[in-house]
C-alpha cells in the first residue's frame, strides 16, 4: 500500500516538474512570465481533461466489461440486476472527479482560487455522481426484492424513494456547503428556517411517507389488490404504490392515482380477503307476495312428494308435525288447530336441498337461507351463500343460474313473487337484489 502511494506522488511530482520545466522554455523564447504561466495552464487544463477522460474510459470500457464478463460465468442473478440498471456504470462516473480533485494542485500551481473552484467543482461532481449511483441502487434493490413473493405483501417502493429523499437531502446541504465554503455543521445550524420550508415544500411527500409506512406495516394495500373507494371513483386494481401515490386501473381500463394518505384517512374497501378465500359471497333477496302464502292441502303434498330434492325433508318433517299433532290431539279439521307444513317453508326448504346439491356452492362456508321482516314490499327470502370461485364472470354466470331456476320454479309452490306494479308474477322490483357480494 505504502509503494502504491509512494508512485503516485512520485508521478505527480513528475508531472508538476514537467510543467515547470515547460514554462522555464517559454521563458527562454521569450514569453513574459504572465503568459507563460498562462501557456502552461491551459496545457495542464489539456493535459488534466485527456488524464481524466483516459481514466473514464479505462473504468468504463476495461474495468466494466470485465465485470461483466465474470458476471456472465457465474449464475449471481443479483449482479446482473445491478448491471442493468447501470449501478457501475453510474459509479465509474466517481473516476475523473477524483482525478480532478488530486491533480488540480499540480495543474493550476500558485493559482489558488482556481484551484479552490475546480476542485469544489469535481466535489459537487462527486456528489451528483453518488447520488445517481444511489438511485440506479435502489432501482436494483426493487428489482430484485419484487422477484419474491413477500412483495407482494409488503412494498418497499416508498421506502426507497423516501431513503432516496433523504439522500438528495444530505447531498443538497453538501453541495451547498461546497458553494459556500462553510463547514456541514456549521451549515446545519443556519438551515433551520430552510428545513421547515422544506417540510412545507414537501409536506405531500412526507404526509405519503407515514402513510406508506402504515400501510406496509398494517398490510393494507398492495399490488394487485381490488380495491374500491366510490368517494374518489376507484373501483380496480392496484397497478402501483409508490411513496405519495396509489395507482388503480379501474375495470373500464382508466387509470386512478390518489395520495397515499387517502387510504389511511378515508374509507377503502379491499377484496383481498374475498380472493384469498376462494369463494365469494351471494347476498340476495327474492319478495314473496304474502297474498299467495298458505297451508299445504293433500293436492300440494301430492305434488311436492314428486320433487326428488324434497323426499327426505317431507319425510323427516312430517314424521314431526304428526307426532307432535298426535301428542297435543290437536282437531286436524280446522286448518288453524295443530302444525301443518306451508308453502313457504317447503319452498325455503327446497331452496336448501338445490344449493347443497349444487356443484358450485361452498358448504364449509357460511350458507343460510331466512326470512326477513316482512314489509309493504312482501316477504324477502333472502339466500346468503358463497361460490366456489372468486372469478367476476364465472361468479355472474353462478348467480343468475341460481335465480334463473328460482324464479321458474317458484309458481311450482303455489308462490307469487312480489313486484310492485301488480303485487304478483315477478321477483321484487327488478329482482329487488341487495346484493353485497363483491
Amino acid at each position: 500500500m505504502n509503494a502504491t502511494s509512494e508512485d503516485i506522488n512520485q508521478k505527480i511530482y513528475s508531472l508538476r516538474d514537467l510543467l515547470m520545466s515547460l514554462k522555464k522554455y517559454f521563458i527562454d523564447w521569450g514569453i513574459g512570465d504572465f503568459w507563460s504561466g498562462v501557456f502552461i495552464n491551459l496545457v495542464g487544463a489539456v493535459v488534466l481533461f485527456l488524464i481524466c477522460w483516459i481514466s473514464y474510459f479505462l473504468a468504463k470500457r476495461v474495468i466494466l466489461r470485465a465485470l461483466r464478463f465474470l458476471l456472465d460465468k457465474t449464475d449471481n442473478h443479483w449482479g446482473n440486476v445491478l448491471v442493468e440498471n447501470k449501478v457501475f456504470s453510474r459509479l465509474t462516473n466517481i473516476v475523473p472527479a477524483l482525478t480532478v480533485h488530486v491533480l488540480a494542485p499540480v495543474v493550476f500551481d500558485k493559482l489558488e482560487s482556481l484551484v479552490v473552484f475546480v476542485q469544489g467543482a469535481s466535489k459537487i461532481y462527486l456528489v451528483l455522481a453518488l447520488l445517481f449511483t444511489l438511485q440506479a441502487f435502489f432501482s436494483s434493490i426493487l428489482d430484485i426484492y419484487q422477484r419474491f413473493d413477500i412483495s407482494k405483501r409488503i412494498p418497499i417502493k416508498g421506502l426507497t424513494q423516501a431513503l432516496m429523499l433523504i439522500a438528495c437531502f444530505v447531498g443538497g446541504v453538501f453541495i451547498i456547503s461546497i458553494i459556500m465554503g462553510r463547514e456541514i455543521g456549521a451549515l446545519m445550524a443556519g438551515l433551520g428556517a430552510m428545513f421547515m420550508g422544506f417540510l412545507f415544500v414537501f409536506k405531500d411527500a412526507i404526509m405519503g411517507l407515514v402513510a406508506g409506512v402504515q400501510i406496509a406495516t398494517n398490510d393494507t394495500v398492495r399490488k394487485g389488490d381490488w380495491i374500491e373507494m366510490k368517494s374518489h371513483g376507484i373501483d380496480g386494481d392496484v397497478i402501483d404504490v409508490s411513496l405519495t401515490t396509489v395507482k388503480v386501473q379501474n375495470f373500464d381500463k382508466t387509470v386512478v392515482s390518489i395520495p397515499a394518505s387517502k387510504l389511511i384517512t378515508d374509507s377503502c374497501r379491499n377484496w383481498r380477503g374475498m380472493k384469498d378465500s376462494g369463494g365469494r359471497r351471494i347476498k340476495r333477496s327474492i319478495r314473496i307476495d304474502m297474498r299467495s302464502i298458505r297451508f299445504v292441502d293433500d293436492g300440494l303434498m301430492e305434488k311436492f312428494k314428486r320433487f326428488v330434492l324434497l323426499k327426505s325433508y317431507l319425510q323427516s318433517k312430517m314424521d314431526e308435525v304428526n307426532a307432535h299433532n298426535k301428542t297435543t290431539k290437536s282437531d286436524l279439521s280446522e286448518l288453524v288447530n295443530g302444525r301443518r307444513l306451508t308453502n313457504i317453508g317447503t319452498f325455503r326448504a327446497y331452496i336448501v336441498a338445490y344449493l347443497k346439491n349444487h356443484p358450485q356452492i361452498r358448504k364449509d362456508r357460511t350458507f343460510l337461507i331466512r326470512q326477513l321482516e316482512p314489509s309493504d314490499n312482501g316477504l324477502p327470502i333472502e339466500i346468503y351463500i358463497f361460490t366456489n370461485t372468486t372469478v367476476w364472470a364465472e361468479y355472474e354466470a353462478i348467480q343468475a343460474d341460481i335465480f334463473d331456476h328460482l324464479m321458474a320454479v317458484i309458481r311450482e309452490f303455489d308462490l307469487a313473487p312480489f313486484q310492485n306494479s301488480t303485487g304478483k308474477e315477478s321477483l321484487s322490483g327488478e329482482l329487488n337484489v341487495s346484493m353485497v357480494s363483491r
